[in-house]
Parts: C-alpha cells; structure tokens; sequence
C-alpha cells in the first residue's frame, strides 16, 4: 500500500508542529506548556524510526524531515528558552549588578543560543556518522531539549526548592549550562540508543531498565527528576561501555 510509506513522516511531521507550538509557549515565556509540548514532541520523534521499520518505509527523506524536525523541536526551543529565561533575569534582579542597559549584559542572553548552534552541528554530524547507526555518539538533542526545558519549567512551580530556584536564577549558572550543554551534544562519548527496533527483552533490556528507574524517578521528583535521569542514562551509557570494554578485551 502506498500510503504506508507516508505514515513515519506523517509522525515526524507532528514531531515538528509539536516543536511549532511549543516555540510559541516559548516565546510567550510559558515554560511549562513549552516542556510539555516538547515532551509530546520527542514521543512522535520515537516512534517515527520504529514505524519507518516495521513498515519498511525508510527512505533519505524520512531522514533529513527527522533532523529538520528535531532542529525545531529539541534544537530552537531550548535555545530560545535558555535566552528567555537570561532576559528574564535582566528584567526582574538587579543582584547580579546586570540590566537592559548594561552593554555587557546586552549580549549576555544570545549565549543561551549556543545550546541551538550545538544541537545543528549535532544533528548534521549524526546523519553522517557511521557509528550512530545503533546507539549514538554524544547526547541526543531530545535528551539536552528534555533537560533544558525541564529546567525552565521548574522555576515556574512552587514546589520546586528555593536553592534550585536560585541557582536557575544565577545568569552564570545558566550560561555554564548551556556551554555543559553544548560540550555534551558533541562530545565523543558513546550512549545507547533509547529507540526501541524490537519488541523483546534481550534487545531492549538497558532501555528497559532505565525507562522503569525513570519512571520511578518522575514519581517521586516529578520536574526535579528530568535532569537526574538525563544523569542517570549517561552514568548508565559509561557503566555499559565500561562493561563492553572489558568483555570484548
């Protein structure tokens, strides 16, 4: 049938109009709606490769769309969030001795931007690598997107501890987040591919483990947990490299 061929990109495709939408949130500086839209954002993005497959409907289109997709949703809208949330700070404290006239810090919010120029060069470098085909080479962006947009989001919730609030408050914690940040989306460090290919235990026992740890995490820290299982899945990714190494040697 010919319209099977269509269905991934259809899923990729709502990736995108997630993105859209949560960059509207966004810019009206709603994190919340912003990290949620983009949670439904990576969800479509996961199942668009595994219907791709199952549907034997891979094609270069599909994905060049994912990376254009993803560039919306995981690389604009945490870079543009990172740069609300450094205006933000201009325009409500004077503690840091930085404000809209201040030249300095004039140009201080367009680092946030830095985490999207990352996310672009991480996304190209990934369709041309290789060695990505099964896991991947540095953070995904929906991981650093997750963990950005989870960061925002926490600092709009009265639940959230006054220390994280002002840590997320501190200008030059948030532009050490987004150079961490940019580092870790290319950075040569192997991670698993938390994209499910099959549905049986033996191939898929790591994402597994960890989707159940992460769920058990956003029971019990809800926005608190997104950074500790991003975290998490990258202590994970080296115990497992640190496994494989030996087993191979």
């Amino acid at each position: 049938m010919a319209f099977k061929k269509h269905v991934p990109n259809l899923i990729t495709l709502c990736n995108l109009a997630c993105g859209l939408i949560a960059l509207i949130w966004a810019f009206n500086m709603n994190y919340e709606y912003a990290f949620v839209w983009v949670c439904i954002g990576i969800f479509f993005d996961f199942w668009d490769g595994f219907f791709a497959r199952i549907l034997k409907a891979q094609s270069p289109l599909g994905l060049q769309l994912d990376s254009l997709a993803d560039m919306v949703t995981s690389g604009v809208v945490p870079g543009l969030i990172m740069f609300q949330m450094l205006v933000g700070i201009a325009d409500n404290q004077q503690e840091y001795n930085l404000s809209p006239e201040n030249y300095y810090f004039g140009l201080f919010p367009y680092v946030g931007f830095i985490i999207t120029l990352a996310s672009c060069y991480r996304l190209a470098k990934f369709n041309v690598d290789t060695r990505q085909t099964d896991s991947f080479i540095g953070l995904p962006t929906p991981a650093n997107a997750l963990f950005i947009t989870s960061l925002a989001a926490m600092t709009t919730k009265e639940s959230t501890p006054l220390l994280i609030i002002d840590l997320l408050s501190n200008p030059y914690i948030l532009v050490g987040i987004s150079i961490l940040s940019a580092f870790m989306l290319n950075a040569e460090i192997p991670l698993f591919s938390l994209k499910v290919k099959y549905f049986n235990w033996e191939n898929n026992k790591t994402q597994i483990i960890f989707l159940v740890v992460s769920v058990l995490m956003l029971f019990f820290f809800q926005y608190l947990a997104i950074p500790l299982i991003i975290l998490f899945y990258v202590l994970l990714s080296a115990i497992m490299n640190k496994f494989t190494a030996k087993t191979t040697s």
